[in-house]
C-alpha cells in the first residue's frame, strides 16, 4: 500500500513539473495568425481594414475633405505638366490655408502618392507648407510613396476599389492632368458617378491640357453617336491655364462646398 501511494505522488509531481508555464501550449489568436489573415478566407477582414484604418487616421488628423489630382506617373520634374500641377497645388493649398483655423483640414491636396503628376501636386502642397495626402497602391511599378506626402497621411492599399472609394469619398474637387489608362479609369468613373447623379455632392472637375484631351477623348463624337447627351460635355471644365483653373475651382468650392465640410458621396 505504501509503495502504491509513493508511486502516485511521484507521478503527480512529474505531471506538475511538466505543466510549468513555459511548457503550456498557447494557441495563436486569430488576428495574429498571419497565415490566416493572408488567406482567401480572411479577404473580408482585409477589405474592412482598408476602410477602417484610413478612416481612423484621417479623423485623428482632422482631415475633412480633399482636392484630388490625377495624371500620369511618367512626367518628370521640369516638364510642362509637372510644373503646372505643382503650381496649381501650391496655389490651391495657399487658398485653403487662408480660410482660417479650418484651413489645414479643408480641401487638402490628395493624390495617388506616386511619381509624376502625383509627386508634383504633393510637392506643390508641401512647398505651400500644407499637409497633403497620398494613397498608394501595390503595383509592379510606382509602388513607393513620393517624398512630399505628409508622413501621417501616407496610405498604402492592396485593393483598387478601396483606394478608389477613399479618393472619391473625401474629394470636393477633381483636377485631371494628361495621363494614361489609370488616369482615364479614374476620370470616367467620376464622370459616370456625376452623370448618373450617384454623387450627392457637387464635384467640379477640371481637365487640364486642352490639346491633349481633345486628341485623346472625342466628347463631340460621343454626342454625335448619341451615347451621351450634349449637356454631359459640360460636366468638365477645360483649360490650359493655372490661373483659370485656380479661379474656377475656388469659386465653385466657395459657393458649393465651403459650408458643407466632411466626406460624402
Amino acid at each position: 500500500m505504501f509503495g502504491w501511494i509513493l508511486h502516485f505522488r511521484v507521478v503527480t509531481l512529474c505531471y506538475h513539473r511538466y505543466q510549468t508555464p513555459e511548457r503550456i501550449i498557447k494557441p495563436i489568436k486569430a488576428y495574429r495568425n498571419t497565415e490566416f489573415m493572408n488567406s482567401p478566407d480572411a479577404r473580408e477582414l482585409r477589405i474592412l481594414a482598408e476602410y477602417l484604418e484610413p478612416k481612423s487616421r484621417l479623423e485623428a488628423e482632422g482631415i475633412e475633405d480633399t482636392i484630388v489630382f490625377f495624371g500620369s506617373a511618367r512626367f518628370a520634374a521640369g516638364s510642362k505638366w509637372y510644373e503646372a500641377a505643382r503650381e496649381l497645388a501650391f496655389r490651391m493649398t495657399q487658398w485653403s490655408k487662408g480660410l482660417g483655423p479650418e484651413g489645414q483640414r479643408r480641401f487638402v491636396v490628395c493624390t495617388g502618392g506616386g511619381p509624376g503628376i502625383m509627386e508634383a501636386a504633393n510637392r506643390g502642397a508641401s512647398e505651400a507648407r500644407g499637409r497633403n495626402v497620398g494613397l498608394t497602391i501595390s503595383l509592379p511599378r510606382e509602388e513607393g510613396v513620393n517624398p512630399h506626402v505628409t508622413r501621417e497621411l501616407a496610405f498604402h492599399f492592396h485593393y483598387f476599389f478601396m483606394r478608389k472609394f477613399w479618393l472619391a469619398y473625401m474629394a470636393k474637387a477633381l483636377i485631371v492632368f494628361p495621363g494614361g489608362y489609370g488616369t482615364l479609369d479614374e476620370l470616367f468613373e467620376m464622370l459616370t458617378l456625376k452623370q448618373t447623379r450617384r454623387l450627392t455632392k457637387p464635384m467640379p472637375i477640371v481637365l487640364f491640357g486642352n490639346e491633349y484631351w481633345k486628341e485623346v477623348i472625342n466628347f463631340d463624337a460621343l454626342v454625335r453617336h448619341g451615347t451621351i447627351d450634349a449637356k454631359d460635355v459640360d460636366l468638365v471644365y477645360r483649360t490650359d491655364s493655372v490661373d483659370e483653373a485656380c479661379a474656377w475651382l475656388t469659386r465653385h468650392l466657395t459657393e458649393e462646398a465651403l459650408s458643407k465640410p466632411g466626406a460624402m458621396l
